[in-house]
Order: structure tokens, then sequence, then C-alpha cells
């Protein structure tokens, strides 16, 4: 969320810097919102300095001899009762008009981070490297398939019968593809665990005030599942409930960077993308996920930003998949970050790059909806948050299929997941 001092003193930046997400605004009258409530603020202060004052001045007369029903007493004893009931209406309307900002300012995205590149969208996302040799088809060789017809051939996935028991952009794994796909959440949680990271395993269910604390509500409900009966939804990442993990609280400032690594399934409604990606594991409304969260001290927020990049980037680069790394442009920003750098593996049976992370820096945008502070010395501020993907794990699955495909129908496996498979390749189990 954003500043409030920020929409009262100096709303011209904000309108400049979401101006560069490619939005038109007038902040005028919430400005004047935000002025009113923080004049009922101070006029509520003044108040309450005055009751306090009479107060001890009641507390000096009886000590020094009146009498504690005395006529000087009573009156002022009359002002402070009088205070009081003033405080007490200036709280309640200082309470509706702060009801009332946040719930509008909480419908504005993140300002983007001055070193975000400036564009109107996914064209102008700007490519910062490659690694990695993509295998591309070669002449003597037969057409490289796509993972979802590997995955089908080799029988590792069931839509058909999916869609019987959900509906469609829903699968089953069989056999060596439900192994699989655990052997990868296990292999992720592995790897981020020896950098550091403390693994959780969080709730599925999340309310309504985690998925506003982290920025999906309430501008993104139409893409959640909720349960009708509860004040609960399906996490739709696991950024969600790590962001509540420490809702509402202070944190010792030598406690951190919290890095955390969190597996859960994911559950997306995917609105506004029928006709896209039908096929196969690449868009699915449940799926996988290994998430990568840090709460950090604003000044080690670009540091943090780059170490949880990399420790992305080092799962694909020991599963042996090539990847580019995009940098998003103002225009092209999630709505709690301010800036990301998207990981998009190599799809060889489908010839092009496909996202299988966003890692961003959110700075202290979900610290404040969230109400996450630490301390320093006197001092409490708000912490930074950082979050991406470590992997999504069914895309990491079509990767590996697409480029682990051979001549002769089996599918050769990375070194790094023999362990966790006890075999080098999947072959037909039919």
């Amino acid at each position: 969320m954003l500043d409030q001092r920020l929409l009262r003193d100096n709303p011209e930046l904000i309108v400049e810097q979401l101006g560069r997400r490619g939005m038109a605004l007038d902040l005028t009258a919430l400005q004047l919102i935000a002025r009113q409530e923080r004049d009922l603020e101070q006029q509520r202060s003044d108040l309450q300095a005055e009751g306090n004052r009479i107060g001890r001045q009641v507390g000096e007369l009886i000590r020094a001899g009146e009498a504690p029903h005395s006529p000087e007493v009573q009156t002022l004893r009359d002002r402070g009762n009088t205070i009081k009931h003033q405080v007490s209406v200036l709280e309640e309307e200082e309470k509706a008009l702060e009801a009332r900002l946040r719930e509008q300012l909480l419908a504005f995205p993140n300002l983007p981070s001055p070193l975000c590149p400036a564009g109107a969208g996914e064209a102008e996302n700007v490519e910062r490297r490659r690694w990695g040799t993509p295998r591309v088809p070669v002449a003597d060789e037969a057409p490289l398939e796509e993972h979802w017809q590997i995955a089908e051939r080799l029988g590792l996935i069931d839509s058909e019968r999916s869609v019987r028991i959900a509906q469609s952009r829903f699968v089953t794994l069989l056999g060596a593809g439900a192994r699989l796909e655990r052997a990868l959440i296990s292999f992720m949680l592995d790897q981020h665990s020896r950098r550091g990271y403390r693994e959780v395993l969080p709730p599925i269910l999340v309310n309504s005030a985690s998925l506003t604390a982290s920025g999906q509500l309430p501008k993104f409900a139409e893409e959640s599942f909720r349960c009708a009966d509860d004040d609960l939804w399906l996490t739709p990442t696991a950024e969600v409930p790590i962001t509540s993990f420490h809702r509402d609280e202070l944190i010792p400032a030598e406690q951190l960077p919290l890095r955390y690594a969190a597996y859960t399934p994911c559950f997306r409604r995917e609105a506004g993308s029928y006709g896209r990606d039908t096929r196969g594991l690449i868009r699915l409304h449940q799926f996988n996920k290994v998430e990568l969260y840090w709460f950090c001290h604003p000044d080690q927020s670009d540091a943090a930003h780059a170490q949880l990049t990399a420790d992305a980037e080092a799962v694909l680069q020991a599963l042996e998949l090539p990847y580019r790394v995009i940098e998003l442009c103002t225009g092209d920003l999630g709505f709690s970050a301010a800036r990301t750098f998207d990981l998009e593996v190599w799809l060889p049976g489908a010839g092009a790059y496909r996202e299988i992370s966003s890692c961003s820096t959110c700075g202290d945008f979900q610290a404040r909806r969230s109400s996450i502070r630490f301390k320093e010395g006197k001092k409490t501020r708000l912490l930074h948050t950082l979050n991406g993907s470590g992997l999504a794990v069914g895309r990491t699955m079509a990767a590996l299929l697409e480029t682990g495909q051979q001549a002769d129908g089996s599918v050769r496996l990375p070194q790094a997941l023999v362990p966790y498979m006890g075999c080098d390749r999947l072959i037909s189990e039919s």
C-alpha cells in the first residue's frame, strides 16, 4: 500500500510514478481526505495533551490540600470530561476517514523502482542475460515434440479423466510423471535449504486479510477460488501465506534477513486466458510451486533481489535447462512489485522461451499493508519484502521433457535428478 504521507504531502510523485505504469490519476479528492485525517489527528493530539495537563493540575491541587470536590477541582474535572468526549468523537471521525482512505489506497499498485526500465507493455521488457545453449531441431532428426505430446505418449499425464474429476485445465499425473513432480519438489527444497532458506509448509487455505496483505485483494478477487461458506480462499501462491506469517509483527533488526522456501499447491482461475496453452502443464487451475521469500532491511533490498534471482537461476542451471533473464518494464510490472526479473526457460518442442519464475522486490508496499516492521535501536521502520518462484514445478517438468527427449522416444533426465528418481531416463510404462 502507498504511504499516506506521500499522498498528503507529495501527490505529484505518485501521479508521476504511476504514470510510468500507464495510469492517469487525479488525486485531489484523496489528498483532501488525507489532509482532513491529519487535521483530525492533530486536533485529537492537542486535546489529549490538554486533558493530560488538566489531570496533572488536579493532582497538584489535591496534593497541595485542595478538597477533591472543591469548585476549582470540579471545574477542572468537568473540563477534562468534556475533552474526553471530544477526543472520543474525533477518534471515531478519524477512524472513518482512515478506513475510507485505506479502502481506496488498497486499489493502487506499487510505485515502480527508479531502476525499472520505462515501457508500456511486454514488448518493451529488456533481456538482461542468457544461460545455456537452447536445443533446436537439426536437419537429420525428427521434429521435436511438445511436452504434452511426450507426456501423453509415455503415460505420464491424463487430462481427459481429469476433466471428469474436476473440469478443463486440471491434469492427473501418473507413474513416473507423479514421481518426477515429487522429485522436483524435493530437489528444489533441498537446493534452497542448502542455500540458507528455512523450509516452510504453510496452510493452502488463506483468509481475506492474508490476500489483502500481499496485494491479491481487492483487485484480483476474480483470479482466486473462494470457499463459499468461509472467509477462506485457495492460495494462488505461497507468497500469500508467507507474507502474513509475520503480519502485525515487530521483528528485531538483527534477525534480518528472514529467508523462506515454501512448497504449496497453487490455485488460479486464469481469467481471461482461455484459448491459450490449453494442452499440457503450462497454464493450469492447480499447479505446484516452490516459492522463495525474503523479509529484509531496506538497505539490503537491491542486493537481496539479485541474490533471490540467482538462487532461482541456480535451480535451472542444476537441471541443465537453458533460460534467459528478462527485466519487466514499468508497464508490465505486477501489482505489488517495484522491480521484477522474469526467468524464461527454453522449451525446444514449442521453440520458445516461457516464464518459469518472476523474482520481484516489493519495497515496503506489502509490509505497509501487513504492518510488518523491524526495530533498529529506538527506531521502528517498515521492512522490505521480496519473492520469486524457485520454481514453478509443472513448467519445470515441461522444460525437462522437451529438453531431454531422445530419438528412441525416451527422455534423458539431468544428473541432479537421478538420486531423486532412481533412474536417468523416462520410458513408456505401457
